[in-house]
């Protein structure tokens, strides 16, 4: 603590005491810096008082002292100016605050009528001046005080200017008192403004007199705020301040209806950032997908995945998403094929509370609200049922949806990115899928070709998941050897990198050495790979070409490929072409 902080109230009280006293006074702190004075110290405030002075050893050895005859005391001797010295007696009296030295107060008589008038009254002299002593310590430790309670309010300020929510506190009448920056960002007003008008303005009437009834007591209460050009929905929270049991304020904490979904849609959903650095494979058909859906996540228009089950199907979706503008906002999946019919819709739309019976206390909100400037992903689209399909269309062309059990429309912005391992087109033709729907989701069509069409990466993905496989399961498995790589190359596949990853882990799992065997694979492809010659279904001559040309060229440059197959190349190229192989 400094009593430079206070030193008009010091040189008050120092002016005050030399009136009373009729000696000259001046008071110094705890570095001997002469802070106030009156008489001949008055304008030598900032001084550097020497430690060896009558000053110095008051600090030293915290204690008060009377010197009546000046050079004479046993503290003059020690001072480097007792030969000069120009006073005639002297009181010290330290300042103490929490039993710290702050400063000490001198009286100094420079003749005889001043050394009479201290000498006299030295009884009550101590007394007088320990009190003076304690009201310069007051007087400190209040400016400490609200010093510190500026700081706190500062900090709050800054606190609650950082909370990207609004916060507003008002009286119980719903003026408003207070309020932080985001409050006049959410509703956009300005300073002036916002203090002249009242909570209820903003809340509405009806939600005001609910607030007073309960007394101002709410949770995720929803509210429509709408002033101008600006349209706010959010939800909003109260606590009520209260002193001594009676309220004397009420905060409101306001939230935008977009930025509370797209929390929930984290914690439900999770953000799971795919890159398409994250998708494995560098074959030609696999490299040439990736391509194409680059160029899609530049474009807000609807994508269509078609892949068989496993492919990665939603793995695109997300790198599609998370490489586009909308990385920044939610990303919400939903199986339609993994939904009851009844429930999908609820799922999609949300329903409003008294919708239906068993409807939750509230209401729902869609999955399509929850993506709100995001990205809905609806995988196995082709298993929708023809009367949301129809609701879809009218999402997507009006950009609007309603609330089952609601009464107004409410505008969204989403992009639409659908999947589905069916075919589409025979789906339209047979009328099991809706055409205009079709082409309206089907403006950018991706095909993921599957594993046996790009068994090219089938190694490089082995690499992947035997990394990811050693980490989860501290393990220390470094590859597969050849009997197991002509296993991966012959078999088929029919669950693709699904597959893939499954087969790895099990392996993983009953591997104890380095190395993977055939024995630590799992029985569906040992028994795949007796059965290629002991199958009681013929395999056409044709299919059985096409694999080996497949597996040649995975394993060999295309010159050496048609060598190992005792074809010539232009034998090999024609026969590339026939079986529309990708190289």
């Amino acid at each position: 603590m400094k009593l430079m902080k206070i030193a008009p109230d010091v040189l008050k009280i120092s002016q005050a005491i030399a009136s009373v006293m009729g000696v000259d006074v001046t008071v110094v702190d705890n570095n001997l810096v002469r802070i106030a004075g009156t008489g001949r110290y008055y304008n030598r405030s900032g001084e550097k008082v020497s430690s060896q002075s009558a000053f110095g050893v008051a600090l030293k050895t915290k204690e008060s002292f009377i010197i009546e005859e000046a050079g004479k005391h046993k503290v003059c001797k020690q001072c480097e100016s007792v030969k000069d010295c120009e006073e005639y007696a002297e009181v010290c009296c330290p300042v103490k605050v929490n039993e710290h030295i702050v400063g000490v107060i001198g009286l100094i008589a420079f003749d005889e009528q001043q050394k009479q008038k201290i000498v006299n009254k030295k009884g009550s002299l101590m007394n007088f001046l320990n009190k003076m002593a304690e009201l310069i310590s007051s007087k400190l430790t209040e400016q400490t005080n609200l010093e510190e309670i500026e700081l706190l309010a500062q900090k709050l300020e800054i606190v609650l200017n950082s909370v990207d929510k609004g916060i507003i506190l008002a009286d119980h009448t719903g003026n408003i008192l207070s309020y932080n920056k985001s409050s006049l960002q959410l509703f956009n007003i300005s300073q002036h403004e916002i203090l002249t008008k009242n909570i209820e303005d903003i809340i509405g009437h009806d939600a005001f007199l609910a607030l007073k009834k309960n007394n101002f007591k709410v949770k995720n209460k929803e509210f429509i705020y709408q002033h101008c050009n600006n349209f706010v929905r959010g939800i909003f929270d109260t606590n009520t301040i209260t002193v001594d049991k009676k309220r004397c304020g009420v905060v409101f904490i306001f939230s935008k209806l977009s930025d509370v979904l797209g929390v929930v849609n984290d914690v439900a959903t999770g953000t799971i950032v795919t890159n398409f650095e994250d998708i494995i494979g560098d074959s030609y058909a696999f490299t040439k997908t990736k391509d194409t859906a680059k160029q899609a996540s530049q474009s807000s228009s609807s994508v269509i995945i078609q892949g068989e089950s496993g492919t990665g199907k939603e793995l695109f979706a997300r790198a599609i998403h998370f490489n586009s503008e909308r990385k920044g906002a939610p990303f919400i999946a939903i199986n339609c094929s993994a939904i009851p019919e009844q429930l999908l819709e609820s799922e999609l739309f949300g329903y409003e509370e008294g919708a239906f019976t068993g409807a939750m206390k509230g209401g729902k909100t869609g999955k399509f609200l929850l993506a709100n400037g995001g990205t809905v992903f609806l995988d196995e689209i082709g298993d929708m049922p023809l009367h949301l399909q129809a609701k879809l269309l009218r999402v997507l062309q009006e950009k609007m949806i309603e609330k089952i059990g609601g009464k107004s429309l409410i505008p969204i912005d989403i992009r639409v990115i659908a999947a589905t391992n069916k075919d589409l087109e025979r789906k339209v033709s047979q009328n099991e899928f809706r055409d205009d729907l079709f082409y309206r989701i089907n403006v950018i069509p991706i095909f993921i070709p599957p594993l046996r069409e790009r068994k090219k990466d089938i190694f490089t993905l082995v690499r992947h998941l035997l990394i990811n496989c050693n980490l989860r399961l501290q393990k220390n498995i470094t590859q597969i050897d050849d009997n197991v790589s002509e296993i991966f190359m012959n078999y088929n596949w029919p669950g693709n990198v699904r597959e893939l990853e499954n087969t790895i882990e099990y392996a993983v799992n009953m591997c104890n050495e380095h190395i993977i065997s055939h024995e630590h694979l799992p029985a569906r492809l040992l028994n795949s790979s007796t059965n290629i010659t002991n199958n009681k279904d013929i395999t056409p001559i044709k299919s059985l070409e096409k694999q080996e040309i497949i597996k040649a060229l995975t394993t060999y440059k295309p010159s050496q490929a048609a060598k190992v197959l005792g074809i010539g190349r232009a034998t090999l190229y024609r026969k590339i072409k026939e079986y529309k192989i990708e190289i």
